[in-house]
């Protein structure tokens, strides 16, 4: 791979980490409702959200500016430790953290569960940053009344996101399930054709049944134009999708659908031809790869956290992503 090409594709890779516009994404605020009156009280308050959610942050403010991960899993959990212990591997190398990884301490709404028995989860949807990145939709959880609430992911919104209605805090939402029926398809089969959709592109069996949405957008876009670049050095690229066992959050709305967060693994394996190396391609894949020993594949592994909007059954509506993040956690020559 020639030097201009490699700088290309190392512009391009970096912004891979932007596929999430970082400008004024503010997306809609989900609005309160209050119709349910026969929920029990949950058990948790808006003021004990708050604590928590400020505890969590501390850790995280701690890990950041010791730019070390030790102690993270105390109040991380899930996707979020692997995407946060990458950032801070990245932020080791390159002496400061990644714009995206902020996360305001101001929010817009918390979506408490009335659900009794654990685990459990909360969804909270931050203020936009200081500087105008979007919201955040941060998924806390907490697996057992002993356990400290964990921050399990995190989604930056989408510009024009439309999310759903919720419960006031005071009455509370119900926790859904995996397997949430009367919805136009259950959330793992929500997640798992969205999965399918990023592996097969328009060629998917259910493309029509989602809306267009910035993340495929941007990461098509991407891949066409890095494919050019290896095409130039007779080079391959591939990317793979896959969806892991029981790492999926939803919280019902007062709509009748079903906010859905989840988490899908992939790989990146790029092939350099005529006899080069593949090489790290941006400076959070040199900060992941280290001192490795170059070949001519370079394989990287990301998470990414997905979060979509699953209408009710009926209802005519797409399924649709409104928010995610995308962070490289591995990067390794094969």
């Amino acid at each position: 791979m020639n030097k201009r090409t490699l700088t290309r594709i190392t512009a391009l890779i970096a912004s891979a980490g932007m596929l999430v516009s970082l400008a004024a994404c503010e997306g809609q605020v989900p609005q309160v409702t209050s119709t349910s009156s026969e929920k029990t009280t949950p058990d948790l308050s808006t003021a004990q959200e708050k604590a928590i959610r400020n505890k969590i942050l501390d850790v995280l403010d701690a890990a950041d500016n010791s730019k070390s991960a030790d102690g993270l899993a105390e109040r991380v959990t899930g996707p979020q430790l692997d995407v946060r212990t990458s950032e801070l591997t990245i932020a080791k190398a390159t002496g400061k953290m990644q714009a995206k990884a902020v996360i305001p301490r101001k929010i817009t709404q918390t979506v408490i569960p009335v659900n009794d028995g654990w685990p459990r989860t909360v969804f909270t949807i931050t203020t936009t940053t200081d500087d105008q990145q979007s919201k955040r939709l941060l998924v806390l959880t907490q697996d057992s009344a002993r356990d400290n609430y964990k921050l399990w992911g995190v989604a930056r919104l989408f510009q024009g996101a439309k999310l759903p209605k919720f419960e006031v805090p005071k009455l509370g939402s119900e926790m859904g399930t995996a397997k949430d029926s009367k919805l136009v398809a259950t959330p793992a089969e929500a997640v798992n054709e969205y999965c399918d959709l990023l592996n097969s592109g328009d060629s998917s069996k259910y493309k029509k049944d989602f809306a267009d949405d910035m993340f495929r957008d941007d990461l098509q876009k991407l891949s066409a134009t890095v494919q050019q670049g290896m095409e130039a050095n007779k080079g391959t690229q591939q990317q793979v999708f896959t969806v892991p066992k029981d790492q999926i959050k939803i919280m019902r709305s007062a709509d009748g659908g079903d906010l859905v967060v989840a988490r899908i693994d992939s790989t990146w394996t790029r092939q350099a031809g005529e006899g080069r190396e593949s090489l790290p391609a941006s400076d959070e894949e040199k900060a992941l790869f280290g001192g490795g020993k170059a070949t001519s594949t370079m394989k990287v592994t990301y998470v990414n956290v997905i979060a979509l909007w699953v209408p009710a059954a009926g209802s005519g509506q797409q399924i649709t992503a409104v928010g995610a993040e995308r962070q490289p956690v591995k990067v390794e020559a094969l």
